[in-house]
Order: structure tokens, then sequence, then C-alpha cells
């Protein structure tokens, strides 16, 4: 399935574009129903995203920002998505945002997915207005690793499931994700992505549509999302 596709030269330029194409979709969202929701990817990839997006002039206080995934650590490790969008995004204008942090007392993501569940359902249950999607270099988007024990139930479109709790086969800790399922519900979604290496896979996950190897091409060939993929080629 063809998506379309915006080229930048780097992630600074793509960042100032990106960001303000979410702004302006949760606008529309503010106007047409009061309130606004945004999920948010982890990693490197977004900080520039962040950063401009937290600079964009909106009714931020109305605007809900919660995660696509995120690491089992405490929420001031280094490796937290949710350290990071505090960092990067909850700052400027965007600091009267809501934020939903994934993150729980429990000490697994295993026994925490009904908490989580329940947590996120006010933004998450119907369709988050903006999502943004990273890529990593074996084709996983949000905590779909292929190879996890959990992907098939995490990655089930009819699925009734908010969140799965996922163990990735080579990474360093457990994760939760928001499922397919709710990621396939969303009103506008971007794949944000840098660089040849991830320009590479996402044209191999384009045609193979093989998302037990490329967990994008879920993403990719379905037709109950609407995805616009951004990408640079460098930082």
């Amino acid at each position: 399935m063809s998506r379309p596709l915006h080229q930048f030269e780097t992630n600074a330029e793509l960042a100032a574009q990106l960001a303000a194409r979410i702004a302006s979709d949760l606008a529309a969202a503010l106007a047409a129903r009061g309130a606004a929701s945004l999920a948010v990817s982890g990693g490197s990839t977004p900080r520039p995203l962040f950063e401009a997006l937290s600079r964009e002039s909106l009714a931020w206080s109305r605007v809900t920002v919660t995660q696509v995934d995120e690491r089992w650590v405490a929420e001031d490790h280094s490796d937290s998505n949710a350290r990071l969008i505090r960092q990067y995004l909850l700052r400027n204008e965007a600091r009267a945002a809501n934020f939903l942090s994934m993150k729980t007392a429990a000490d697994s993501p295993f026994a925490a997915e009904a908490a989580v569940s329940a947590k996120l359902a006010p933004c998450c249950a119907a369709a988050i207005d903006v999502v943004v999607l990273g890529m990593g270099d074996d084709g996983h988007t949000a905590s779909f690793f292929p190879g996890a024990a959990s992907l098939a139930r995490a990655m089930d479109p009819a699925g009734s499931e908010l969140c799965v709790a996922v163990r990735p086969p080579a990474a360093a800790h457990d994760r939760m994700t928001l499922s397919l399922a709710t990621l396939l519900r969303a009103r506008h979604a971007y794949l944000h992505i840098v660089g040849a290496t991830k320009r590479d896979v996402l044209e191999i996950a384009c045609k193979s549509g093989d998302a037990a190897q490329y967990p994008i091409s879920a993403v990719l060939h379905s037709a109950a999302i609407e995805l616009e993929i951004y990408h640079a080629d460098r930082n």
C-alpha cells in the first residue's frame, strides 16, 4: 500500500514541518470536540520534534499526551520514555498539557496491563487524535518486536486490549505498548524515521507485508489507518 512520503535533508527541518502539522491536527480536534489526544514514541529520533512541538501555540491544557510504548523502568531512569517526554515536550507552551504515562508501581508490565489500560482509557479507548510512530532498524514499531512471545496478541488488528506487555527477545527491558488495534483507530498517524538504514528497511517492509518479520508492515498495509511517512536523511 502506497503511503505519502515527506522527505527532508535533516531531522531539524522535518521536526519543524511535522510539529506544525501535528499542531494543526490537535487544533482541529480541539475545535471539533473540545479536547485532543496525542500519543508519542520514544528514543532519540523524536527529540527535535518534541522541542519544536513544545513551542506550538495551542490550548495545551485541553490536550492529553500519552505514550505509544514504554520501557518498564522508573520514570527518572535514563531509558524512560516518560523522562524524555517530560524533558523535551512538556515544556514551553506544552507545559500545560495533561500527561498520562504508562508506568505504574507494579514490578512487571505483565502484572499491569489492566491498570495501564484503565489509566489510559480516557484518551485511548476511543480514537486517539494523533499518533507518532517510530521504527527500529529491525522493523519494529511501538514495542512490536519480531520474535516476542506476545507479538501476535499485541498485533491482533481485531483485538480488544488497549495495552499489551511485551518481552523483547534482545532488548534490556520489558515493555508496555499500545496494541495495534488501538493504534489503528487513530485519526491521524505519522511515521517519523531518520537515516538510510531505516529508509531501506521501510522499503522492504512496504514490499514484504510480513508483519511477523517486519512489524511495521502491519501499519503500512492496513487500510484502517491513514498513515503519512516523514523521513530525514540525517540528524
